[in-house]
């Protein structure tokens, strides 16, 4: 098992968890420049929206996580709020950052259309994803529950990274297809939520919330924070690509 430590400078830590963050955001940064000048986007433009988007998706990843898992913190170890190289970051929170920062800048900044930029975002979001889910098995974090089957603990956080890297083979599919605006997008949120609550959660040791069920043999559960909060983010979703799409591609 390789340390999750890469190398220290002084105080600072170089971490595999940070790495993977970066190397996500310049090869989705790289794909989405490339792409989006394809479009006639231009390219500071667009490096403005991904500065944005990263720093908001990281605040409102961070906040989430703190909120939800840490509230004390905010008041008596406010500094361990800002590691987040340690680990520590909430997907929803992300996502809600990053959306409304792009949305904000692409909408009344930019003057570019939302959904046509949203879906060019979707590679580094998966790739973000995929080596994020890597990078808790060496932080020992979102591990799966025990079960009484022979590989003792499910696997979830290959489990997670593996149906993300479906997600990205499923997007590069569709871009050879005639689609409208904002359907990789949001149909990619739309499928991995869907998998995150009733999957990945179901086999996480994670509290519950709501304790519905909970079987210690098979190693499942629910309802966990995410479940339960997975359902009115499908309903906007679905709303979204009720909307603003044509009915022949409606989920």
């Amino acid at each position: 098992m390789l340390h999750p430590v890469i190398f220290t400078i002084g105080p600072l830590e170089v971490r595999f968890y940070g790495v993977c963050m970066a190397v996500s955001i310049i090869l989705g940064g790289m794909y989405l420049l490339r792409q989006g000048k394809r479009r006639g986007f231009a390219e500071e433009r667009l490096l403005t929206m991904v500065f944005l988007v990263v720093i908001f998706g990281l605040l409102g990843a961070r906040l989430l996580f703190v909120a939800a898992n840490f509230p004390s913190w905010f008041w008596n170890k406010p500094l361990q709020i800002l590691k987040v190289y340690e680990g520590g970051l909430a997907w929803h929170g992300g996502l809600l950052g990053g959306v409304l920062a792009a949305f904000w800048y692409l909408r009344f900044r930019a003057r570019y259309d939302f959904h046509a930029v949203a879906d060019l975002t979707v590679p580094g979001i998966v790739l973000g994803y995929t080596l994020i889910r890597l990078a808790n098995i060496l932080n020992v974090e979102n591990i799966g529950r025990m079960t009484n089957f022979s590989f003792g603990r499910w696997p979830v956080q290959w489990i997670a990274a593996l149906f993300s890297a479906l997600l990205l083979i499923r997007h590069f599919a569709l871009e050879k297809k005639e689609l409208p605006d904002g359907y990789r997008f949001w149909s990619f949120v739309f499928y991995h939520q869907i998998f995150r609550a009733t999957v990945e959660e179901t086999l996480r040791e994670m509290p519950l919330v709501v304790a519905v069920y909970e079987n210690p043999v098979l190693g499942m559960g629910f309802f966990t924070m995410v479940q339960v909060t997975t359902l009115p983010i499908l309903l906007l979703v679905g709303w979204i690509l009720w909307k603003y799409l044509p009915k022949r591609y409606h989920l």
